[in-house]
């Protein structure tokens, strides 16, 4: 589905991302797990081409240089020069770090708006789809999203993703600053995702205890660098992983 080979990216002269190798196969869940300015937001912009925005906007401001290299390949062909917006078409779609909704608008408002690529009738499907799949939503559908909790904002973001009708759904760190509970259904909404749509699922997260049992392959990346992968059960008996993310 998407492979990125030899990801490098650069801030002036600062190593982000060093040859970072990811496969993320068709219809399964793939898991990015490090600490804390480890690389994963800078790994999931480079993937969905915000980066290249990013990259625009530093040069005209006469900011940092940022520099990228290595190969994305989706679906057989190679993306690393398409926009964003391209990619979103195409079904690449980041739910990103801190939810970043429009506190203003109402949760039916926010879940419209991520519907702008779909037609009429994909809008209603998705929008029944995602009051499914987060109930909660459904009851405060005319609330605005600045006056939900952080939880319920958390899945206003990934319910907005859902409504751009993603082949490639990218969740950036999804579980940040929320309670157990939340973390629960935010996981066990992912899962239900996967099993019923079928989606590809691209995860990054420092809280992996929660995750790594629902992905099918992971990596775990350190100072931007690849230091370890394998699938779910590989990393959930590995000492090194038990010792970093489950304190065992």
């Amino acid at each position: 589905m998407l492979e990125a080979v030899n990801l490098m990216v650069f801030y002036e002269n600062m190593l982000a991302l060093n040859n970072i190798t990811i496969n993320c196969s068709k219809g399964k869940i793939t898991g990015v797990f490090g600490s804390n300015s480890a690389g994963k937001s800078t790994l999931m912009h480079t993937l969905s081409g915000i980066m290249l925005d990013i990259k625009k906007k530093e040069e005209m401001i006469g900011g940092e240089k940022i520099s990228i290299f290595g190969e994305i390949i989706y679906e057989g062909n190679e993306i690393s020069m398409l926009k964003p917006h391209e990619r979103a078409r195409a079904g690449i779609v980041l739910c990103p770090e801190r939810r970043r909704i429009f506190p203003e608008s109402t949760v039916l408002e926010n879940l419209k708006i991520g519907s702008y690529l779909t037609t009429k009738k994909e809008k209603e499907q998705n929008l029944d789809y995602v009051f499914n799949i987060f109930p909660h939503l459904k009851a405060h559908a005319n609330r605005q999203g600045g006056f939900l909790s952080g939880g319920e904002q958390q899945m206003l973001a990934i319910g907005r993703a859902l409504m751009a009708n993603p082949k490639l759904l990218m969740l950036d760190e999804p579980l940040l600053g929320l309670s157990p509970l939340y973390q629960k259904i935010v996981v066990n909404a992912v899962k239900e995702i996967k099993e019923t749509r079928g989606l590809t699922i691209v995860i990054t997260e420092q809280y992996a205890r929660p995750v790594i049992p629902i992905i099918d392959y992971g990596y775990i990346i350190e100072n931007g660098s690849s230091v370890l992968e394998g699938t779910g059960d590989q990393l959930m008996d590995n000492p090194d992983v038990k010792s970093a993310y489950f304190g065992v």
